[in-house]
């Protein structure tokens, strides 16, 4: 019978350690580890992602129990007090970088989009992390209330989180819409929250392709009528363009309005784009495929411990919310790299179950010994 070493222990061999002390060394600050190191953070942290951990205690009691295995991961048991000064001490951007490393492995192995088209596709979007206030008083958002945001760029290719921007809560989404550097040629997706005319000419310029919703009183004039297939659900096909006194402005350029009716809740939607070359009914597909960035969030906040939080510095979140994304690439590249039919969430459950047991990840991971988990109804599942 061959020898297979801990889940955990094959599942960190797709992070290279000495990429990792690369990136280490470029991003420490303060006087250098005697004992601890930041392999062993990320390891302790990692592991309290995938077994849902809730507290600083329940991670390094769970860390104790497994003592005899943490050799083979290169790593040491951490005491509460010093897990926690090194997530307060030492910079989160560590974590940061590894996650671009992570992100281009993903990228290689993605599946493309399901549309024809083969432009990038991209949603937009931005969820609020709810915070104590008086826990974490950096985080001001309201009177009463603190908050920070994550801002996504979710590409449609394996659902990637391509862009991320940490802010805090009062940052306006378009914001930190206007930092992104989205490729020449790329289609982006966003709701009526993201509401800029300016930032649609800047787009337009730098030859990016957007899909939105129109605001119900916007000032217009249409210069051309096309013909459309109302089969299809599509009502209007029109060029416009804004007549505002300031609209017309910001944005002087004709666009394309489409009015759609959705056949099965009758709601009726008016989207605003710059492309011309897709069908009408294909925009209406674009906008409605925006839905995935939701889920991505649902899917992170259900799974993953981003909502409660085991330091209070803004470090120390920072840092929790950046290994739970590095954790959520890990699980993306396992499942495009051996082409697993599970989904993410049937993916993680099976990894909850064995981090510590001696088996072969890969056959783990096909379902060779064990039936496929299904996921809870009341949970969000991706792909």
């Amino acid at each position: 019978m061959s020898h297979h070493n801990t889940v955990i222990n094959q599942l960190l061999k797709f992070i290279p350690r000495h990429e990792f002390e690369t990136l280490a060394n470029q991003h420490h600050k303060g006087r250098s580890f005697r004992i601890a190191s930041r392999w062993s953070q990320f390891v302790t942290l990692m592991i309290a992602q995938l077994s849902g951990r809730n507290s600083l205690r329940d991670i390094v009691e769970n860390m104790t129990a497994q003592l005899h295995r943490l050799y083979h991961l290169g790593t040491t048991r951490l005491s509460r007090t010093t897990l926690s000064r090194i997530n307060e001490d030492k910079p989160y951007t560590l974590y940061e970088a590894l996650f671009g490393r992570l992100l281009t492995r993903c990228q290689a192995v993605a599946p493309r989009h399901s549309f024809r088209f083969k432009n990038p596709l991209y949603s937009l979007d931005a969820t609020t992390i709810d915070l104590c206030l008086s826990t974490f008083p950096w985080a001001e958002f309201r009177a009463t209330k603190g908050a920070i945001k994550l801002h996504v760029g979710l590409n449609h290719k394996g659902y990637l989180p391509e862009f991320i921007t940490i802010t805090d809560g009062k940052a306006h989404d378009i914001t930190a819409a206007r930092a992104l550097k989205l490729p020449s040629g790329s289609i982006v997706a966003v709701d009526k929250g993201y509401n800029d005319y300016s930032w649609y000419n800047q787009l337009n310029n730098n030859g990016i392709f957007f899909v939105t919703r129109l605001k119900t009183n916007a000032k217009y004039r249409v210069l051309e009528r096309q013909a459309v297939k109302k089969s299809k659900g599509v009502t209007s096909d029109q060029i416009i363009e804004f007549t505002g006194a300031v609209t017309a402005k910001l944005c002087p350029i004709g666009l394309r309005r489409i009015g759609y009716r959705d056949d099965v809740t009758g709601k009726h939607y008016v989207f605003l784009t710059n492309n011309r070359s897709l069908c009408a009914k294909t925009i209406a597909d674009i906008y409605k495929a925006r839905w995935q960035v939701e889920l991505f969030f649902k899917w992170i906040k259900q799974n993953l411990k981003i909502k409660s939080f085991i330091g209070i510095s803004k470090n120390a979140v920072l840092t929790q919310i950046w290994i739970a994304m590095c954790t959520y690439l890990l699980l993306a590249f396992l499942k495009f790299q051996y082409k697993l039919a599970w989904s993410m969430q049937q993916i993680l459950r099976v990894l909850q179950l064995n981090l510590f047991e001696k088996c072969d990840l890969m056959a783990l991971l096909r379902g060779d010994s064990i039936s496929p988990i299904p996921p809870d109804q009341n949970q969000a599942c991706l792909f």
